[in-house]
């Protein structure tokens, strides 16, 4: 479990970032210090690179036979409480937490914490 010292704040969208297109940007190589505000043509190596993200609402340990009893209508209980922080990961690894929205008819993920990396 991370502690309090591992939580990052989520960026301010309004004041933390220029948002600038490439011609503003110049011809400065990406990463120098020179190079100014980063574009989102800066990732655009990254953009198809397969991720698989999870978003883990609780769990539960069972044995086989119980596995094997469930059916449609089964209830599980969870080792969360109705209101905690849920879990997101990429590629199996914990980097946000976030809390289960309703968006139209589908259900959604609102990221409230990034975690940040262990290195």
């Amino acid at each position: 479990m991370a502690g309090d010292n591992d939580k990052m704040p989520l960026p301010n969208l309004e004041t933390d970032f220029q948002v600038v297109s490439p011609d503003e940007a110049g011809d400065i190589a990406p990463g120098t210090p020179e190079s100014g505000p980063k574009t989102a043509d800066d990732l655009e190596a990254v953009f198809d690179v397969p991720v698989q993200v999870s978003a883990v609402l609780g769990r539960t340990r069972m044995d086989v036979g119980g596995i094997l009893k469930l059916g449609p209508g089964t209830v599980l209980e969870l080792d969360r409480k109705v209101g905690e922080a849920i879990d997101i990961f990429v590629n199996d690894r914990l980097v946000a937490r976030g809390e289960v929205v309703l968006v139209e008819d589908k259900l959604g993920i609102t990221m409230t914490e990034i975690i940040k990396a262990e290195r």
